[in-house]
């Protein structure tokens, strides 16, 4: 495990899913994954859309049935060529090969369910003859018989195992555009899978916690399980699994990257939880202000204060600080106080000043 500090990432090399570069130190890139019908490429194509809209790098879609296999041209055709296209392929290898055809961008297959070597081995020449990157996906639920009578659901071997066995079938045949994920449920599970299969390999790594919960469950469990590899220097491709609509996804994965200090671009709102010191109406303004900045790309950290205690040495050290006090209040630019607002009495009066 990597115990330097500041971390330094795992040194991966890269695959390149259509136009976005995963490992090889480039940006930790965010996926999502659609909810819609892909037998409907209409209504599924908007779904990809609107997630890249949301701060996607990468998108996936299930590929239930050949009905859905028979519209996947369709998709990729209603989407901007520069948006990677992910299929997420079970049983049905000949699926992952109509993918293939329809031009998709990387096929992600499950070592447990996929089927026979040989199935395996077709799909992977496909693969190849279009130069696209196969993600080796092991999760909770469908880990090999063998594997899991060995070693049992929870135990990271089994996944750490699954995944170089699926990898060895693809490097017999000199395929090397590999992705590879150990998602668990469980947060320890997958924490210690991850590490086991970085010192296997050098592919580039897909994090996440299957199955994490819902809205709020689903994103403290993956905040916490996603946040503590990120921060042994493991991952390069993050997705935040939630059952909730997935627009929810990519805002809580950047947040996540901001706050393991990965991601470069983005404002960081500081704002202190308020304490019985606080003389201003804190909360609404510091949510008002994450609202209006949320848009902006430029790297700034901006803190928004609300006692003479912790208020200006933060906000100092913020490239923007707002720090209130009893009626009244200062703007802090880079360690320079930029302007100072004094008000007679009110939360509130301070709050509408600040707003102006």
């Amino acid at each position: 495990m990597n115990l330097e500090f500041p971390v330094k990432r795992r040194k991966s090399r890269s695959v390149k899913i259509g136009d976005v570069l995963i490992g090889g130190g480039f940006p930790i890139a965010v996926q999502s994954m659609t909810t819609a019908d892909t037998r409907d490429a209409n209504l599924a194509a908007a779904q990809i859309n609107a997630l890249y809209d949301s701060g996607c790098d990468i998108v996936r879609i299930s590929v239930l049935n050949h009905d859905a296999g028979d519209n996947l041209k369709k998709i990729r055709e209603l989407v901007d060529p520069s948006r990677p296209i992910v299929a997420d392929i079970h049983f049905q290898y000949k699926l992952a090969l109509k993918a293939i055809e329809a031009g998709f961008d990387k096929i992600r297959i499950n070592p447990g369910n996929i089927g026979a070597e040989w199935k395996v081995r077709e799909l992977t020449t496909a693969a190849k003859d279009k130069g696209i990157p196969i993600r080796i996906g092991v999760n909770s639920g469908s880990l090999p018989e063998d594997i899991l009578k060995k070693y049992g659901h929870d135990s990271p071997h089994a996944f750490a195992d699954a995944a170089m066995r699926e990898v060895a079938i693809l490097e017999s045949m000199n395929f090397e555009d590999i992705v590879i994920s150990v998602k668990s449920t469980n947060t320890q599970t997958a924490f210690w899978a991850y590490q086991m299969v970085a010192e296997r390999c050098d592919y580039p790594l897909h994090i996440g916690i299957t199955e994490a919960g819902t809205l709020e469950t689903g994103t403290i469990k993956s905040s916490v399980g996603i946040g503590a590899i990120l921060m042994t220097g493991i991952g390069d491709t993050i997705r935040v699994s939630l059952t909730a609509d997935p627009i929810h996804e990519a805002p809580v994965a950047h947040k996540i990257l901001m706050s393991c200090n990965l991601k470069e671009d983005g404002v960081e709102v500081i704002a202190c939880p308020t304490c019985g010191r606080c003389q201003i109406d804190l909360i609404p303004l510091a949510e008002s202000i994450e609202k209006k900045t949320a848009h902006l790309k430029a790297s700034l950290k901006v803190a928004v204060m609300g006692c003479a205690v912790n208020g200006p040495g933060e906000a100092k050290a913020a490239d923007i600080g707002i720090a209130g006090g009893d009626g009244m209040g200062m703007l802090i630019k880079k360690v320079k106080l930029s302007h100072g607002l004094k008000k007679k009495n009110s939360k509130r009066n301070f709050l509408l000043k600040s707003k102006q």
